[in-house]
């Protein structure tokens, strides 16, 4: 196989964990070659609580993926959620020494450098750090300022941050399972990536991704990411407050739910009853499911607040920040019946659901296309791209350029000296991108950290 051709998604929930093996086609689209999945342990909320049940989770989806698609894994990307991750807003310039250069991705790198040593909170680590708008010299709202000429490169960025020992608990997981941890994604990015057109973030929208722990939130204006947010509730607390209310067991609310769940109460009538199996020999239980559905309202009514309100502190009731294409629903949670017309009457904004198959092979089966497994098609469409990215680069610089003479009159001894240059540029090792020297950096820190 190519250098670039396999990539390998680990998506640590805290209902499943899901390995995906994917590659690029001839048609640019994404082609899933093998997927396991195993029940989630561990994993409360998104953050590990338990690092042996978790290892062999993750070692049994990986197994799982192996045997489907007779690959070896070696190394993952993996996505980070929880309710520890935070966002914030931050701007920060440099100064460059010589501004008769163009500025080149390495003074961006020292920009984004520069915003990794902001002081955190104890205890805390930069996980993300995502440029929104640059300007040069005072020249505001560039997106692109490489090839430019400039003194002074200022940019605004959204900064993520996560608990370091949140990061070094799934870090350790992933080593353990016997597995090379190639980045970090944080998990609403990732969805983002698999669910989302490019004009739907050019207009301005909200992904919601409703998971068994937790709903990731992540905001798009002008195909810049503007705000995430992690709410600490998710498709859990409706099985929990079924199970109570109805007095039964956690596998048979989990049933009721996914079988008969609806979060709209007035689509059912009153004599509309579920009998439930009794346990050992005890009477079944009989269950209307107006009041299945009254229990799961007010469970969705609360979450869909909470990501609104987020939506409201970004800034969507501005007529300038406006979230035209309104709002994208994913993850296992999105498969609840009437949650779309729900979340439509609470907040006023369009909606869809948000099926993975954005950038998927015409051939997916149905199973993939789920928006169960939102997270873990993003988390290996980006590391294809980053794979790509360096790939592209690589080649870039090691193929000679062709240099065009500038006048006829232009010496031998000075294309002597091209070619000296560009023989020079081909023995040198290819430049590290931006991507892989924050990586080698990520990968220094959980080393220290063990």
């Amino acid at each position: 196989m190519e250098h670039n051709e396999i990539a390998v998604g680990l998506d640590i929930g805290t209902t499943k964990i899901v390995a995906m093996i994917g590659r690029k086609n001839e048609y640019g689209k994404m082609e899933i070659i093998g997927i396991g999945k195993s029940k989630s342990l561990g994993v409360h909320r998104g953050v590990v609580n338990n690092i042996t049940q978790t290892i062999q989770s993750i070692q049994q989806a990986i197994q799982e993926a192996e045997a489907d698609s007779g690959l070896k894994i070696q190394d993952v990307v993996v996505g980070i959620a929880g309710q520890h991750i935070r966002s914030l807003q931050h701007s920060d310039y440099i100064t460059r020494p010589n501004p008769d250069e163009v500025i080149d991705a390495d003074d961006i790198y020292t920009l984004c450098n520069q915003v990794h040593k902001l002081v955190m909170l104890p205890g805390e680590e930069i996980i993300h750090v995502l440029p929104q708008e640059f300007k040069v010299d005072g020249q505001a709202e560039i997106k692109e300022p490489i090839g430019m000429y400039g003194g002074r490169l200022e940019a605004n960025f959204h900064v993520v941050v996560g608990q370091v020992s949140s990061i070094r608990n799934i870090g350790r997981c992933v080593k353990s399972a016997g597995l090379e941890l190639s980045a970090v994604t944080l998990e609403p990015l990732a969805s983002a990536n698999a669910v989302l057109s490019q004009e739907e973030k050019e207009a301005g929208v909200a992904l919601i991704d409703i998971g068994g722990g937790t709903t990731d939130l992540a905001i798009f204006k002008d195909g810049i990411i503007r705000h995430t947010a992690v709410i600490p509730f998710g498709g859990n607390v409706i099985t929990e407050d079924i199970k109570e209310g109805c007095s039964i067991i956690e596998k048979q609310a989990e049933l009721l739910k996914i079988k008969f769940g609806s979060a709209w109460p007035g689509e059912n009538k009153d004599n509309e009853i579920v009998s439930i199996p009794g346990l050992r020999g005890r009477e079944p239980k009989e269950i209307t499911l107006k009041n299945l559905s009254k229990i799961i309202h007010a469970r969705v009514v609360e979450i869909i607040e909470q990501v609104y309100l987020e939506i409201k502190n970004y800034g969507h009731e501005e007529q300038k920040k406006k979230l035209i294409a309104g709002m994208v629903i994913t993850g296992g949670g999105a498969q609840l019946k009437h949650l779309k017309q729900l979340a439509e009457y609470i907040t006023g904004m369009d909606t869809r659901i948000g099926y993975p198959n954005e950038h998927l092979a015409g051939n997916s089966d149905a199973e993939t296309t789920s928006p169960l497994y939102a997270t873990a098609v993003g988390l290996v469409l980006n590391s294809l791209e980053q794979k790509n990215a360096r790939f592209q680069e690589q080649v870039t610089l090691i193929q000679p350029e062709k240099v065009e003479n500038e006048s006829e009159e232009q010496t031998n001894e000075e294309e002597n000296d091209v070619e000296e240059t560009l023989q020079e540029g081909m023995r040198k090792s290819p430049k590290k991108s931006i991507f892989d020297k924050w990586a080698e950096k990520f990968k220094d820190f959980l080393d220290n950290a063990e």
